[in-house]
């Protein structure tokens, strides 16, 4: 590696993981503190706190290494453009490519990690932090309102091999919405499919209304040996409201190959509107760490331009930092059309980082 490689490479490195600790300094703080009454209440020992804190650097770091690489990139570039260094470079011949290729390599190393660890430790971390918060922190105040919220696109194996898939679930009420039952036989085959409007539970066993329930042949797999429809009929069904509460699905608990094979294992089911945001997730996971390097390709050339250079090395930090946010934002949005069913799952993950490097290499290619 040539000296300014290991230079701009250093710098880079420095300021990475000095905004990391400033990250996850301040994430441990603002949660304390919106947390301090909860944990002066429950008594929590410190060493309590301690481990709790400590299963959130998987978390912290996936959710600000593109923001703290961005900014780290920035600030070192912005300096070299400061000190009229990239001016000097440029009069050298250096294309921008070549300047920065530091940072390009910096960068997909951290997308690198930031898939690896969102694979191998935020599941993980997840389950851990979640059961810590609700064993020792969580009043009985905030458990009971949580319990109140609809959980949307529930999803879970039941008695009798049987696959749920629920649009709704009001634990209010005990009411469930766009309902999917699959139920099959000891060897996998499907053998019904209950197909129901909504349900309700009567206090000792579920009342669907609009249903359709189609039974299955044993011979001929997969033809439909009757179809009946009743407006009203009471199911045979032995999970009750609280073990409906009790299956909801943490997406982020489960990585790229747990969830492609419950997504497959479920795909015959016909709930198309649970699969396709679980399709969402799915290709989110993928594409949340190519974001970082995303982001990276806008901010560069904002700090290397030059110009009016002590002005501009602090707006192009500004910029860049928006850039970051703004990347997020859009990408929540297409995810929210993707769940929607108003954009195809693969395409509302990939748009905005596709939307970012489009616009990346059209200000490299007329700017430098």
């Amino acid at each position: 590696m040539q000296i300014l490689d290991r230079y701009i490479t250093r710098s880079i490195i420095i300021t990475f993981f000095t905004t990391i600790l400033v990250f996850s300094c301040m994430y441990v703080l603002i949660d304390a503190a919106s947390n301090l009454d909860e944990i002066i209440r429950a008594k929590v020992p410190t060493r309590i706190m301690v481990q709790y804190y400590l299963s959130f650097i998987p978390i912290i770091i996936v959710q600000t290494a593109s923001i703290a690489c961005l900014i780290a990139t920035l600030l070192t570039f912005g300096t070299l453009n400061l000190h009229n260094e990239i001016i000097a470079l440029r009069s050298c011949g250096m294309s921008f490519w070549r300047i920065a290729k530091p940072a390009l390599y910096f960068g997909l190393l951290v997308s690198v990690v930031i898939f690896w660890v969102n694979e191998q430790f935020v599941p993980q971390a997840t389950a851990i932090s979640t059961q810590i918060r609700n064993e020792n922190i969580v009043v009985e105040a905030d458990t009971n309102k949580k319990k109140k919220e609809k959980i949307k696109n529930l999803t879970f194996y039941g008695l009798k091999n049987r696959l749920y898939f629920i649009d709704s679930f009001d634990p209010n009420n005990f009411e469930l919405e766009g309902i999917t039952v699959i139920g099959r036989d000891n060897n996998q085959n499907i053998k019904e499919k209950i197909v129901a409007f909504k349900g309700q539970w009567t206090g000792i066993a579920w009342k669907f209304l609009n249903a359709h329930v189609t039974t299955f042949e044993t011979a001929d797999v997969g033809a439909p040996g009757e179809i009946k429809y009743y407006e009203q009929k009471l199911m045979d069904i032995k999970e009750n409201p609280q073990d409906f509460m009790r299956q909801r699905l943490d997406v982020n608990s489960m990585n790229i190959r747990q969830l492609y094979e419950y997504i497959t294992r479920f795909s015959s089911s016909g709930a198309v509107k649970a699969l396709n945001s679980l399709r969402v997730d799915l290709h989110q996971k993928i594409a949340f760490p190519v974001g970082n390097i995303v982001i990276l390709l806008v901010g560069l050339p904002l700090a290397m331009m030059t110009g009016r250079r002590k002005a501009f090395t602090f707006t192009a930090l500004g910029i860049g930092i928006v850039v970051g946010f703004l990347f997020q934002v859009l990408n929540a949005v297409g995810l929210a059309l993707g769940k929607g069913g108003w954009l195809p799952p693969i395409l509302s993950a990939w748009l905005t980082p596709i939307i970012f490097l489009g616009v990346a290499l059209y200000i490299i290619k007329t700017k430098f």
